[in-house]
């Protein structure tokens, strides 16, 4: 059984499949807590594999994110063989301190290093796309990772006057770092899921 927090159908909105038609599959549960995270843990429905592919096969989509918390507490072989197995192109976003289980056909790594601990190892060292949440104050770093692509994403701190400020500060950083490209959340920006 897998703790669900969400599964929802609507348009990726970050990141390099923005504007593409999705299935989430919101997990329950993370090893960080960073105070941004907009995931509610507590709020969750156990569900076994079968319940899941039964309740994303009524979207027409055939793309599925494996998002939460973090996915790779609970996505194991066997659930990414099986989403495979059906036909689903399997994306993940998960914040790199574990590998996935098995082979997937898109990983997202958001790492979180002021929130992984003493330790401050990532488990992923190579993934699609590397998505740094840029706040105008920690120093930005790719951690080591290679990627296809890197992102920055500008921080939602829930203050409009702020977050613009911090918006503007990632613009200027990527037009003097072009190694970076800007995400923007734009599911938040005109308001769907």
């Amino acid at each position: 059984m897998k703790r669900i927090n969400d599964i929802f159908y609507s348009l990726q909105g970050e990141g390099r499949n923005t504007g593409r038609a999705t299935v989430f599959i919101r997990f329950a549960g993370c090893n960080l807590r960073c105070p941004f995270c907009d995931t509610e843990f507590s709020d969750y429905r156990e569900m076994s594999d079968t319940d899941i592919l039964a309740a994303i096969s009524a979207y027409p989509s055939r793309f599925v994110v494996l998002t939460g918390g973090e996915p790779t507490l609970q996505a194991d072989a066997e659930f990414i063989a099986l989403l495979h197995s059906n036909g689903y192109e399997v994306a993940m976003e998960s914040n790199g301190t574990r590998c996935p289980a098995a082979p997937v056909d898109w990983l997202t790594v958001s790492p979180k290093q002021a929130y992984i601990g003493a330790t401050g190892r990532l488990a992923v060292t190579r993934c699609d796309e590397l998505k740094v949440i840029f706040d105008g104050e920690t120093e930005v770093s790719d951690c080591g990772i290679e990627a296809d692509y890197y992102y920055l994403q500008p921080c939602d701190t829930g203050d409009e006057e702020r977050n613009m400020a911090i918006t503007e500060a990632c613009v200027d950083y990527i037009c003097k770092h072009p190694k970076w490209r800007l995400s923007l959340q734009t599911h938040k920006m005109i308001g769907f899921k």
